[in-house]
C-alpha cells in the first residue's frame, strides 16, 4: 500500500497487517495489534480458516471488506472488538500516510497486497483510494519484473593468472549463473566488479568478485535452464 502522487522520489510503502492478531493492551486499556503476525501460517491458524487465532484478516471478514475462507466463522466476534480493531488499524495507515506526504495537501492513494482488505474507501489524508485490478498480488508481479542476478566470487593467483584473464573467468562464470537463474542471455551485463588482494597470501592472491544481472527470460512460458557456472557443476 503507497502513498500516490507525483513526487520527487518514490514514497515508501506503508503496509497493513492482516496477519497481526489483536489482542489487549497492557493495563486493559485499548487493543494492541501486532508486532506478532501468524505470517504464512495464515490459512491454518486465522479463524475463518478453522484456527484458534484471532487475525486482522478475520476482523475484515466480520466487517464485511472480505469474503475469505469460512465467513461464518467470524460471525461470534463482539462487534466493538470488530470495529474498535479496524478503527486502530485505519488511525495508523493513515498517521503513516500523513508521514510520507512531501506537503499538507490529500494525495491519492494506492491500496495493494493482502493487507489492503483492511481498509475502506476512504482515508483521512487521501484525495481518493485506488485499488487497481489484481491488487492483491502486487507483490508477485513485482517478483516477476525484477531482474535475475547471478554473482560469483573466486581467489587467483595474480602470478599465474593475469589480471584481465582473472576477471573474465570471473565475469563467465557469473553471468553463467545469471542465465541458469533464469536471465535472459542477450540482457546479461556485468553490474559490479570488486578486486580485493589477500594479505599475507603467497602468489599475489586476489579475490575477485563479480555479479552479472538481466531481464527475467520466458521461452514458451518457461524460464530457459542452463548448466552451472563452470567448475562448479
Amino acid at each position: 500500500m503507497k502513498p500516490s502522487g507525483k513526487p520527487p522520489l518514490p514514497a515508501p510503502p506503508v503496509s497493513a497487517p492482516n496477519g497481526e492478531p489483536p489482542r489487549p493492551a497492557p493495563g486493559g486499556e485499548g487493543l494492541r495489534i501486532g508486532p506478532e503476525s501468524v505470517g504464512y501460517r495464515l490459512t491454518q491458524q486465522a479463524l475463518v480458516f478453522g484456527g484458534n487465532t484471532l487475525t486482522a484478516t478475520d476482523l475484515a471478514v466480520a466487517c464485511g471488506r472480505a469474503a475469505i475462507g469460512d465467513p461464518q466463522l467470524a460471525q461470534n466476534l463482539e462487534r466493538p472488538l470488530v470495529d474498535s480493531a479496524m478503527a486502530e488499524i485505519q488511525s495508523r495507515v493513515e498517521t503513516a500516510i500523513d508521514r510520507v506526504k512531501l506537503s499538507h495537501n490529500n494525495v491519492p492513494v494506492v491500496l495493494v497486497g493482502g493487507g489492503s482488505i483492511l481498509l475502506g474507501d476512504s482515508l483521512a489524508g487521501a484525495s481518493r483510494v485506488l485499488r487497481p485490478q489484481h491488487a492483491g498480488v502486487a507483490n508477485a508481479i513485482g517478483a516477476a519484473i525484477a531482474q535475475v542476478s547471478g554473482q560469483v566470487e573466486r581467489v587467483y593467483s595474480l602470478e599465474q593468472t593475469g589480471r584481465e584473464q582473472a576477471v573474465a573467468d570471473c565475469s563467465a562464470a557469473a553471468t553463467a549463473r545469471a542465465i541458469a537463474a533464469g536471465a535472459d542471455p542477450a540482457s546479461v551485463e556485468i553490474v559490479e566488479i570488486d578486486e580485493v588482494p589477500l594479505a599475507y597470501v603467497p602468489s599475489n592472491a586476489t579475490l575477485v568478485r563479480v555479479k552479472a544481472v538481466g531481464n527475467l527470460a520466458h521461452i514458451g512460458g518457461k524460464t530457459p535452464k542452463s548448466p552451472p557456472p563452470p567448475g562448479e557443476g
